[in-house]
């Protein structure tokens, strides 16, 4: 909402105030002032002048040489190079020595040998916003009305001498949506008088009534709670005053002729949005609040075609819809050039219904902005009686007797009962009764007693963001002054916030993964349905989750894996020269086991991973090499023990599931008090997915979080570090080729006893000389004992131990 101060001055004494001042108490009483706006940029010495004689320039076809009258004694002789100068106009002229916007100065000068005693000038070099001009206006010179008097400084004629507040305002303060709101807040803030206009005290009336010629009703009460009008006969169209189009511009508004002017400016002024029909074009005379029919069509004032829908609310002649209530008029009814007779229309409309359809057509008006958030309803009948008399006075128009109208014209009372302890205790103060009912004067509230230190407040319709006693209690306090309000220490048992545990792991599985170099990635929620029959190995059987409402079929589905969507990005970059990536993301997959959702799908909390491209950068010295399963699987690995899970609790099973290379991926499983589940999958995508993403080598992995959660303990165990050296035993193993070396790596941590402290393969060897079918594993051993130095028979036996299991469980033999 911008706010002229010139204007607001009509309603309120700003006398020893600036305008900077007045910002800075506005903002401090709770609403910001984002701009303050000076309209003159820069104009001095340009005054009004009266363009006595036009005749061509003797050396120069597009120059005129113009004798000006501009109230100085003596008549000034200014080339001017304008189109649209004329003998008889009234025009802004730079006289010699002013100073205009962008530091430009005017001197006395010779054009093509004429010489000019000044300049007359046009709205944008006097720094006004043309394109909120009037369109005949907006090229060329600025022609003033013909009744401005000349020799006048034309700052005073444009208003520039004037500076526009720009409030940034909250939904619940629509009643600063308007110059009188605006009005009643400053009055309060600064504790001064305020005037309100009475337009029922200057509106003349003439005895024939205009309930003969129009009428009105209402078919949707809900909708619509009130609807009045008024008819008036006989205007001239034409344009507003200068005054009116000066404040019009100011608020941001383009003036367009005395009617639709005058509208606007009482929609300003009263933050009640008005429209004024051709009367002559109402067949019958009769106007009807209904809801839109099925397949009914209309024509608005910017040309064009709506379809609208049984929700929409219109305003509807005998002929059709004749406006869309609360958002824009129709042309059929249009206040033209040749209209004689209008019906000027004020109503409350259902600001949920006006901005359902404002949103749908994509029609955003200052008056569905307005209605969106609840107009005021005692403001309609005085907004209307408003733009009457104003009519009445600049577009010669007769108002006939009464207001038309149908449904409820009075606001129900909203009394709220105020405890003054309570006040005091909430804001810290020790506020007297009658300061606070002082605080409410201000506002305009009408306070009574209730006894027992309670006071009744009475809160106007304006202020339809008051519902409840704490909404009084903010208006205390924002009065007195947030600086007033003495600080008090908190009182009572506080409690510390903290993380859940889910919240703790995830934070450490970003810090440990974003500290290895790897990159955190935010992906949809909503993937494409082939894309949710991808990488479903955690999903099982359950069904796709449809969107009701998609923004498109590829966002149409929630996603049951994280891994299509890492993809995407991985062939987004890659395409892009950076095939090198490390990424990870943590949200939620979604499963649900109904075709037609009755209840909330199942979310499962979920760590994606993605590998690709050369795990080092190029060197001189060094080849780099690409990235692979161990590379992926060692980063698994590397979490587990973050998280202080033991290796013996986690199971890798060599897996081909759907979408994964068949001969490199494994699918994880853990341990927990309920049995072994399965903790996810991780391996290279299938080779011909690859192909179609136009990717290189790529690992992926997913692992659930809720077992993760279950096996981690949050609390931190510190373990001395070793004193005594270890002892390492290597062992070659010959098993058949079946057997997988994670099973050895078991068995040896199962039977080596507690000495034993890692195990780790580093060798695999297959060869004629072992026989067919056979492979031998190199493993290594390593033993160790806090408190003293181990014995090679200690370790000795413990090797024996973990060889015979082997040999029993596998049929393994050392090789030799």
């Amino acid at each position: 909402m911008r706010v002229s101060t010139e204007w607001l001055s009509q309603y309120i004494s700003l006398e020893g105030i600036t305008a900077k001042e007045l910002a800075e108490r506005i903002t401090s009483a709770g609403i910001e002032i984002d701009i303050i706006e000076n309209r003159n940029q820069g104009v001095h010495h340009v005054v009004t002048g009266y363009v006595k004689h036009k005749e061509k320039h003797p050396d120069a076809d597009k120059l005129n040489v113009c004798t000006v009258d501009a109230g100085q004694g003596e008549d000034l002789q200014i080339v001017c190079g304008a189109k649209n100068v004329d003998a008889g106009q009234i025009v802004p002229v730079a006289m010699v020595g002013a100073k205009l916007p962008g530091g430009l100065d005017i001197k006395k000068a010779k054009l093509r040998g004429v010489v000019s005693q000044g300049m007359i000038c046009s709205a944008k070099e006097l720094g006004m916003n043309d394109k909120l001009l009037p369109k005949e206006l907006q090229e060329g010179i600025l022609v003033l009305p013909e009744n401005t008097e000349i020799g006048v400084p034309v700052t005073d004629v444009l208003g520039l001498n004037d500076e526009v507040l720009e409030l940034d305002l909250t939904p619940n303060r629509s009643d600063c949506l308007s110059m009188l709101g605006t009005a009643y807040e400053v009055s309060a803030i600064l504790g001064r008088e305020l005037t309100l206009p009475k337009p029922e005290e200057s509106l003349v009336e003439v005895s024939d009534s205009a309930s003969n010629y129009i009428s009105v009703s209402i078919a949707a009460e809900e909708q619509c709670s009130h609807y009045s009008a008024r008819y008036i006969t006989g205007v001239r169209i034409e344009s507003s005053p200068l005054w009116i189009q000066n404040r019009l511009i100011a608020a941001g508004v383009r003036p367009i002729n005395n009617i639709v002017d005058i509208t606007n400016y009482c929609m300003l002024e009263y933050g009640q949005p008005l429209h004024a029909f051709d009367a002559d074009r109402l067949p019958g005379g009769s106007l009807t609040v209904r809801l839109a029919r099925e397949g009914e069509k209309m024509v608005t004032l910017d040309g064009q075609e709506r379809n609208l829908e049984p929700h929409m609310l219109i305003i509807a002649a005998e002929n059709g819809p004749a406006a869309l209530a609360g958002v824009m008029g129709g042309l059929d009814s249009e206040v033209t050039d040749q209209t004689v007779n209008i019906v000027l229309e004020s109503a409350k409309f259902d600001g949920g219904t006006v901005r359902k359809t404002s949103r749908q057509l994509g029609l955003r008006s200052e008056a569905s902005s307005r209605f969106e958030k609840e107009v005021d309803p005692a403001a309609v009948i005085p907004a209307l009686n408003r733009a009457a008399g104003l009519i009445s006075e600049y577009a010669g128009g007769t108002v006939h007797e009464g207001i038309v109208q149908a449904g409820s014209a009075e606001a129900e009372k909203k009394i709220i009962t105020l405890s003054l302890p309570k006040v005091n205790r909430i804001l810290g103060t020790d506020l007297s009764q009658l300061e606070v009912k002082t605080l409410f004067a201000r506002l305009h509230f009408s306070c009574g007693d209730a006894g027992e230190g309670l006071i009744e407040v009475e809160v106007p319709t304006r202020r339809g963001d008051i519902t409840l006693d704490v909404d009084l209690l903010e208006e205390i306090a924002r009065l007195y002054g947030y600086d007033n309000i003495p600080t008090t220490a908190i009182q009572g048992k506080t409690t510390p916030g903290t993380l859940s545990k889910p919240q703790l792991i995830r934070r450490a599985l970003r810090r440990l993964l974003t500290h290895g170099g790897w990159q955190e990635v935010l992906g949809y929620s909503f993937i494409h349905p082939r894309q949710a029959e991808k990488f479903a190995s955690l999903a099982g059987e359950s069904n796709q989750v449809r969107l009701a409402m998609p923004m498109s079929e590829d966002r149409s589905v929630l996603r049951t894996s994280l891994i299509p969507q890492l993809l995407d990005i991985a062939s987004y970059n890659t395409n892009r020269k950076q095939p090198d990536l490390a990424l990870f993301e943590i949200g939620n997959l979604f499963h649900s086991n109904e075709e037609q959702l009755t209840i909330q799908p199942k979310e499962q909390p979920v760590l994606g991973m993605l590998l690709s491209g050369r795990r080092g950068s190029k060197q001189w010295n060094v080849q780099p090499e690409k990235a692979d399963f161990f590379d992926l699987k060692g980063a698994v690995e590397s979490i587990f023990q973050y998280l202080g899970i033991a290796p013996s609790t986690v199971e890798y099973k060599a897996d081909q599931p759907a979408d994964f290379h068949p001969g490199r991926s494994a699918s994880v499983y853990v341990n927990l008090d309920s049995g072994q589940v399965k903790l996810g999958t991780l391996g290279q995508v299938h080779p011909q997915l690859q192909q179609e993403q136009d990717v290189e080598d790529t690992y992926v992995a997913e692992l659930l979080l809720d077992p993760l959660y279950e096996l981690t303990d949050s609390s931190v165990a510190y373990q001395d570090l070793p004193r005594f050296p270890g002892m390492e035993r290597d062992l070659a193993i010959v098993v058949n080729e079946a057997v997988e070396a994670g099973e050895l790596t078991a068995s040896i941590r199962e039977h080596a006893g507690d000495l034993l402290k890692k195990v780790q393969v580093f060798d695999v060897f297959t060869g004629s000389k072992l026989g067919e079918g056979k492979k031998s594993v190199a493993v290594s051993l390593t033993f160790r004992h806090q408190e003293r130095t181990l014995t090679d028979e200690e370790v000795g036996i413990a090797v024996d131990q973990a060889v015979q299991a082997l040999e029993q469980s596998f049929g393994a033999e050392l090789r030799k």
